[in-house]
């Protein structure tokens, strides 16, 4: 199971370009795209922001098959916080708080 976290973070936030400008004025992030959701580049972590009701922070968790994943970790104690196929993505929240989005 050769799962790894990514260096992608989402929150969500009720004014995304407000939330945005925190990020760049006290931590020095760049904002590096606009759509489909704003995009904020520093160092060592990627940052998005998307207009929504605060969630936390989403981490990026890759895995080689976004289904089996799900299906475990339902079975384990977790919820699914956030199903859109379509985008395609999955927030998950594990039996200790921590959300994150399925990937491949």
């Amino acid at each position: 199971m050769a799962n790894s976290f990514g260096t992608d973070i989402l929150i969500q936030a009720q004014d995304p370009r407000q939330a945005a400008a925190f990020y760049v004025n006290q931590l020095g992030f760049t904002i590096t795209g606009e759509e489909p959701m704003l995009s904020l580049h520093g160092e060592h972590i990627n940052l998005f922001i998307e207009q929504g009701p605060p969630l936390g922070p989403v981490l990026e968790v890759t895995v080689q098959n976004v289904e089996e994943a799900k299906g475990r970790l339902l079975k384990n104690g977790c919820v699914i916080v956030k199903n859109e196929p379509d985008v395609p993505r999955c927030y998950v929240r594990d039996p200790y708080g921590l959300i994150y989005n399925l990937t491949t």
